[in-house]
Formats: structure tokens, C-alpha cells, sequence
């Protein structure tokens, strides 16, 4: 959730802090601070808002070492003495943290600090091991040792970055279950930075280290340390950063939102270039493992939240269809908290666009402990933690997504799934070669659909007007678009702020036809599909209490325009794929009505891009 962005720099730093900070705050922008040190002394603003309040309060602020932070609240209403960068402060010893994740035994911690003389200010967690480091300090020989202490006594998935006067050139960080990159050297001769994502190192490094849980890093001016649990220092691997800078740049394009969605065709591709470059489908795609897990999978079972769940239900569709195993959706953080009853010869597929969602890692681990070692990530990053804890992977490659609302995320998971599918099937032998190659060619013709229909934005902006000051939206789809009905609704309410819900259209008869009357419109899904003439059936019944209709149809499905009916037209259906075109439209429908009620798209109030708490 939050974003936290530090670095130590022979000249001053605050302009990279600020710049940093600005591209991490998709993750939390409730508030934001900074604390430096100059002369020996640390010092601290912070700021209500988004980065740019902060960055006016600095003004001509100067320092070479600084760390800063952009909250997504949690514990404590969003106010300044929420805020971060948190300090505890004696005669003797300052310090100062930032800190993105949750502290469970806070309040424990709390009642022993209090006992101890330290003094209160905010309602935050934070705060709590900011005092908490501040007693460690005192008895430690040094910042990395506190650090590691003071780990030693927090419960909960947390990143940690800190710094002390008593330690005035260097910042200490420390993770677990949370995500914290080192980066550097830069082009700015060897300087080293702490952040969240990759996002805020982009600009300024060529290098990359990624902390594993309990790991402790100390930078300094052209010097990084690693300490594991037991403090004893170690070598890390680098990375090359390889995420092109062009990818945090609006271009022609108002809202990165609307660029992501214009970027699908593209990521789609890059998605699949691989596969349809060599024309053939083999497990290697996932690993060199896969081969050997694929040959005795009896079942599947993905996990996963939010868009990445709907990518999931619509994969079921897929998998049961075409490779004939049964499958198992869940939500993760219900599935992490249930007596799950798995065979061991199951295939466990873990979906996310960061690889660090809380909660399907913790799905993940949960896996591991039921003995179940045929794990599959379905990842956007390739160094994230997701990929690192599953035996076997696949990488989509929708770019960087700054947008809060996931659009190319979504539908490289589903081409991904699909292959995935594909291998399945194959491995079961009920994949013929004609079979294959036909399913080749959907596949190398996918962007290409994509692309037309992106071509038509205009067509589903002119329903924006109707849609401007509704308060609820209801939408339905059948079969495989059901989830597509669901993936629509959610980024209506992500983005828009409507109250939308999806509901199979079958199930208008059991609940949802009370709803109907002229004040509620429908957004349906129609592809020309074995379950068209039931989809008509269902809207009949909404015309027929007055419904205003608004469909997203396929040529030859038999909707036709009128008075109470409002239709656009796709093209021909096209098979296994129509869902991954049929979201486009609610994709842009969301994107437009939300610009028209004048809300900040890409970062929608109370929402972060990466769910790295409980």
C-alpha cells in the first residue's frame, strides 16, 4: 500500500526524494512527509494530500540524505500527525521511520513503551515502532543492529526505512511479507536508494537489489550493506533494471488509465510473442519443471483477488472446457483462512499483477504447508516475491500499470491462462495438432481485435451522458461473460464511485428483477455465443419493467436498437476469446463516465495499485 522512497546522494537529494515519491503515489496518497538530516539534526515535514502540498511546504530544503513516504491510511484518520516519516526523539538520539504495512501487536508494544516514559501523538502503528526503535538504538551499537532487534519483537508484515542522528550518513531498511528495492549505482556516480516499487528507481538507477523477509540493507554515500537475520553481513545479487522510463509518461494521453487501455493490444502481444513466434505449445513456457508437475495434475485451483479473481472464474470456464480438469476459484483471503481440502496432484495457480499482494502470498504459503508442490505464479514483475515462492511461473508482460484501476493487467492474465489452458489440454493429449494450430492463429490475431475495438472509443463514450449522475448500475452476462459482467462492474465502483454489481443473468428471476425500474440501467454482455437466445429471454424481462438496456453485442446476435435498448456492435463473435475483447468496452465505458463526474481516474479516493497489507 503505501510508498516509501529514500536515498543518500553527495549532493542535495530532496528534488529525487520529491520526484520518487510522485511516481510511487499510486500506492496511498492520503498524506505524505519527508525527514532529512542536516548538521547533524533530523528534521521532518509532512503534508495532507497528495506530493505536490509537500513539495511547496519544502521549498529550498537541502540535504544529502532523506527518506520519504506517501500514506495509504490504515491505522489513524488521515490528518498530519498521521503522517509520515514518525519520530521519536531524546537529548541524546533522534530517529526517524517510515513504514509501509501493519504492525499486529502495536498495541502490546504500546503499554511497554508507555511504561518506559515515551510520549504519544498520533493513532498510528508506526509511531509505536518508531519509539520502539528509538529504545533499541540506545543499547545498540549501531542502526543496522537496532533494526534487527527491533524485528525481532514486530508481528505482522511490514518495510521498514529509517535513520538516526547518531547514524547521520547512512538509512537502514528492513522487510517481511512487504516489498523494499535497493537500487544503484546511478548515473549519478554510485549513489543508492531504498524504495517500494520500481517505479520510483527508474530514473536514477541501472542496478537493482530486491531485500528478501528479514534481510537488512545499510546504504551510504557509494556503499550498500546486506545483514541477514543473524546480522551477519552478505553478499546480494543485482539486477539489471530493466523497465523502460517511457512507461511512467502520459504521452498524448490524459489519464494513464486511458493509456493502459490503449496499451492492451501491445501487451497482449509482448505476451504472447513467445508463443505464437514459435507456433507450437510446450509446459517449458512454465518452467523447466513443468513438463514433469503438468503429466499427473487431476485438478486446478486458482487463487487470487480483485481483477486478478475475475481472470480466475473466467479461466474455469476455459480449463474445464478444453482440458477437461475440474477447477476451484478462490478468493485468497478467504482461502488463507480456510481448512481447504486439496488433492496433492493439483495444479495451484496464484494470479496477481505484482506478485505481492498479501494475501495470495499468504495463499501461497499456505500451499506449501499441505504439501502441494505444483505452484504456479501468473505474474506482471519478474522479480517479485510471487515468482520467487512458486515452483513454476508465467510472466506477462503488460509493462508497468500506474493506473489504480487494472486494464492490461487483466487481459494479459486472461491470454496467459488461456496458454496455460492450451499446455493443460495438451499434456492430456486432447489437444490435436489441427486443434492447436487453430488455436495459434486465434491467438496471433488477438491484439489485432484488441485494436479495433479500442479504435471505437468515441462509440462508447456517447453513453457517457446517461450514465453521468446515476447512483446504480446493475450488469449481466452468461456463461464465460459473467465474470466479464463482474469485472465491469468493478471498475465502474473503482473509478466512478456508482454502486455497480453483476449478477448472471439468470439469476434476474431470483432476486435482481426487484431492482428494475426507469432509474436503473443495465449494462449487458451479448456475444453471439450457445447462450444468446437465454441472454434475450433475461433482457426481455428487464425491457418489460422498464429498464433502460445498454448492450455490448456481437454481429448475427439478434439485439437490435430501440427506444428502451441501446446496442453496439463488436464484430463477429470470435470464439473461446470473446471475453477478453467483450471487457474493452466496459474498460472505456468506466474510464469516460468517471472523467464526466470529474474524478481523479488513476487515483481513485481510498484505493492503492498494490495490496501488500492484510
Amino acid at each position: 500500500m503505501c510508498g516509501i522512497f529514500a536515498g543518500v546522494n553527495e549532493n542535495n537529494i530532496i528534488p529525487k526524494i520529491i520526484s520518487g515519491l510522485k511516481k510511487l503515489e499510486y500506492r496511498g496518497y492520503d498524506s505524505s512527509g519527508i525527514a532529512w538530516i542536516k548538521s547533524n539534526i533530523v528534521k521532518r515535514d509532512r503534508s495532507v494530500g497528495r506530493v505536490k502540498e509537500l513539495e511547496k511546504l519544502l521549498g529550498a530544503v537541502s540535504s544529502n540524505i532523506a527518506i520519504g513516504h506517501t500514506r495509504w491510511a490504515t491505522h489513524g484518520e488521515v490528518n498530519k500527525k498521521n503522517a509520515h516519516p514518525h519520530m521519536s526523539k531524546t537529548k541524546d538520539l533522534s530517529v526517524c521511520i517510515v513504514h509501509n504495512g501493519i504492525v499486529e501487536n502495536y498495541l502490546d508494544l504500546k503499554k511497554d513503551l508507555l511504561k518506559e516514559g515515551y510520549k504519544f501523538h498520533s493513532d498510528t502503528d508506526t509511531e509505536v515502532v518508531a519509539h520502539q526503535l528509538h529504545f533499541e538504538r540506545r543499547i545498540a551499537a549501531s542502526l543496522p543492529i537496532a533494526i534487527n532487534a527491533l524485528s525481532k519483537k514486530l508481528i505482522g508484515a511490514y518495510a521498514l526505512v529509517a535513520l538516526s542522528d547518531l547514524d547521520s550518513n547512512t538509512i537502514c531498511g528492513i522487510k517481511k511479507g512487504v516489498p523494499l528495492i535497493v537500487g544503484g549505482p546511478d548515473i549519478f556516480n554510485g549513489n543508492f536508494f531504498l524504495s517500494s516499487d520500481l517505479s520510483g528507481l527508474i530514473t536514477y538507477c541501472k542496478k537493482v537489489v530486491f531485500l528478501d523477509d528479514e534481510e537488512i540493507v545499510e546504504i551510504s554515500l557509494n556503499e550498500a550493506k546486506f545483514f541477514n537475520s543473524r546480522g551477519i553481513r552478505f553478499r546480494k545479487r543485482t539486477n539489471k533494471l530493466s523497465v523502460k522510463q517511457n512507461e511512467s509518461n502520459l504521452g498524448p494521453y490524459t489519464h494513464f488509465m486511458q493509456k493502459e487501455i490503449h496499451e492492451q493490444p501491445g501487451a497482449v502481444a509482448a505476451t504472447l510473442e513467445t508463443i505464437v513466434s514459435a507456433n507450437s505449445l510446450t509446459p517449458n513456457l512454465f518452467g523447466p519443471y513443468a513438463a514433469k508437475y503438468f503429466e499427473k495434475v487431476n485438478s486446478v485451483t486458482v487463487v487470487a483477488c480483485g481483477t486478478s479473481y475475475h481472470a480466475g472464474l473466467v479461466a474455469k470456464y476455459w480449463i474445464e472446457e478444453i482440458a477437461g480438469l475440474p477447477v476451484s476459484v478462490e478468493i485468497a483471503s478467504e482461502f488463507r483462512y480456510r481448512k481447504s481440502v486439496i488433492l496433492p496432484d493439483t495444479l495451484f495457480v496464484a494470479v496477481s499483477q505484482s506478485g505481492e499482494t498479501a494475501d495470495t502470498l499468504a495463499a501461497v504459503y499456505l500451499a506449501k504447508t499441505l504439501k502441494l508442490s505444483r505452484t504456479l505464479a501468473i505474474c506482471n514483475v519478474s522479480e517479485s516475491t510471487l515468482i520467487r515462492e512458486c515452483k513454476m511461473f508465467f510472466l506477462t508482460r503488460a509493462g508497468q500499470e500506474i493506473g489504480v484501476a487494472s486494464t492490461k493487467a487483466f487481459t494479459t492474465q486472461l491470454a496467459a491462462l488461456f496458454v496455460l489452458t492450451l499446455v493443460l489440454a495438451k499434456s492430456k493429449n486432447l489437444l490435436d495438432g489441427n486443434k492447436e494450430r487453430n488455436f495459434l492463429n486465434e491467438l496471433r490475431h488477438l491484439p489485432s481485435a484488441l485494436a479495433a475495438i479500442i479504435a471505437a472509443e468515441k462509440d462508447f463514450k456517447k453513453w457517457t451522458k446517461f450514465f453521468k449522475k446515476k447512483k446504480n448500475v446493475l450488469f449481466l452476462g452468461r456463461g464465460i461473460h459473467s465474470p466479464i459482467a463482474m469485472e465491469g462492474a468493478l471498475k465502474l465502483k473503482e473509478i466512478s464511485y456508482i454502486h455497480a454489481e453483476a449478477y448472471a443473468a439468470g439469476e434476474l428471476k431470483h432476486g435482481p428483477l426487484a431492482l428494475i425500474d426507469k432509474e436503473m440501467p443495465i449494462i449487458a454482455v451479448a456475444p453471439n455465443d450457445e447462450l444468446v437466445n437465454k441472454l434475450k429471454n433475461n433482457l426481455e424481462e428487464v425491457r418489460a419493467r422498464g429498464g433502460k438496456l445498454f448492450v455490448i453485442a456481437d454481429l448475427g446476435s439478434g439485439i437490435d436498437e430501440n427506444k428502451n435498448i441501446k446496442v453496439i456492435t463488436l464484430g463477429d463473435h470470435v470464439g473461446h476469446l470473446s471475453p477478453i475483447l467483450h471487457v474493452i468496452p466496459l474498460q472505456i465505458l468506466a474510464y469516460h463516465i468517471a472523467v464526466s463526474r470529474g474524478n481523479d481516474v488513476d487515483q481513485p479516493r481510498n484505493l492503492a495499485k498494490s495490496v501488500t497489507v492484510e
